[in-house]
């Protein structure tokens, strides 16, 4: 008599042995990054927002960064969108010729360039405008059976809050799962993630997951999120920044077993160097500029952070230009030295914060106006 084991978590048709999801980051979460997250651990591997009005247009860059690597799957996408028909389009275009599997729709980003044209974090404040654009993206994606999921913040400022709201739209829409990074877009990404308001938001949700978002830093914190808030399942963001192997530590806690070790600085130099030869790869096949790999700089430098290499190997990696120059820099490195207990909290990526929020004029005056933002649809993806 054979068994079977429930998935611990459930998107949709889409289950997941592991229930961790892979916040997009700006010319971060490309397919070789999220190439080598996925082989430490299951879980979904969203990629960097795509904006729906570049989709439409078809931008060159905009459908260079939306592409997959062969043998990814699901293929997870994140759109950023203010117009419900515009929505309605990319979807349309995302599945028949993309094949996504997983949409998830982005209204948690707090870039001024974003906010300053009411989309992102600012949006979910229009609460009808909310919820023609999630009503646009399901009722194209459902009949293809491709969940949709929405990432949101906890609202504009303390004084603008729209999670609980917000969760209750989508999963009225027909959301697969609701996702909170739990700050507002006036903290960005200072402060400590308010890990109440997930489970503020867990009790006014009834038949889809809820996924936490903030300060995940080491797999510890993403089963104290679980057991403090009763969320569903985290998303990780700046946590696996130069920490891929992060998945691994997560599936194994979360599974019960106990957690891998970090590799030593020598395993840490390998993954960077493949980490380069990957998105070389990848940059030489979109683009044919894969010798120059400046766009690594920031990837070596969270690497490193935290280690004790010295300031002559931190300016270095700052700098390099080709994997030769990499190669010779991490050949310089102590490879038994093991991992720092000082690394594991340091901070990595974004740490701007507080400051006030950019808003279109007028956008707080009228929640109930369903009109989409005049001049919101950029055509610029990532970010």
């Amino acid at each position: 008599m054979s068994t079977t084991t429930a998935p611990a978590l459930q998107i949709g048709h889409i289950d997941l042995d592991v229930p961790v999801v892979l916040a997009p980051m700006a010319g971060v979460t490309n397919a070789p990054f999220r190439t080598l997250c996925r082989r430490f651990g299951a879980g979904l591997y969203v990629s960097e927002m795509i904006t729906a009005r570049a989709v439409v247009e078809r931008n060159d860059r905009t459908w260079k960064l939306a592409a997959f690597a062969p043998e990814e799957t699901p293929r997870s996408l994140q759109l950023y969108s203010t117009n419900p028909s515009t929505t309605a389009e990319a979807v349309r275009i995302l599945i028949g010729e993309l094949g996504i599997d997983h949409l998830d729709l982005n209204f948690g980003c707090p870039a001024a360039k974003v906010t300053r044209k009411g989309g992102g974090a600012a949006l979910p404040w229009r609460h009808r405008l909310l919820r023609r654009i999630v009503a646009a993206a399901v009722a194209v994606a459902e009949p293809h059976g491709v969940p949709v999921t929405v990432k949101f913040r906890k609202g504009i400022d303390d004084h603008h809050l729209t999670h609980v709201a917000t969760g209750q739209i989508a999963e009225e829409e027909g959301a697969a799962a609701v996702a909170l990074h739990a700050r507002t877009a006036e903290q960005h990404y200072a402060g400590a993630a308010d890990w109440d308001a997930i489970g503020e938001l867990k009790a006014a949700i009834a038949s889809i997951p809820v996924l936490g978002n903030g300060d995940i830093w080491e797999a510890a914190d993403a089963q104290a999120m679980m057991t403090a808030t009763g969320c569903d399942g985290v998303v990780v963001g700046r946590g696996c920044l130069g920490r891929p192997w992060l998945f691994g530590q997560l599936a194994a806690v979360l599974a019960g077993r106990p957690e891998p070790a970090p590799p030593a600085l020598g395993g840490v130099a390998d993954l960077m160097v493949e980490h380069a030869q990957l998105l070389a790869a990848w940059k030489d096949d979109l683009w044919g500029v894969g010798r120059d790999i400046r766009e690594f700089r920031k990837h070596a430098h969270w690497y490193v952070k935290g280690w004790p290499v010295g300031n002559d190997v931190r300016r270095a990696v700052m700098q390099v230009s080709t994997l030769d120059d990499l190669v010779e820099i991490v050949s310089r490195l102590d490879r038994s030295m093991q991992f720092p207990d000082s690394a594991r909290r340091v901070a990595r990526g974004h740490t701007s914060g507080p400051r006030p929020v950019a808003l279109p004029e007028g956008w707080l005056d009228d929640p109930d106006d369903p009109a989409a933002p005049l001049g919101a649809e950029e055509m610029v993806s990532g970010g």
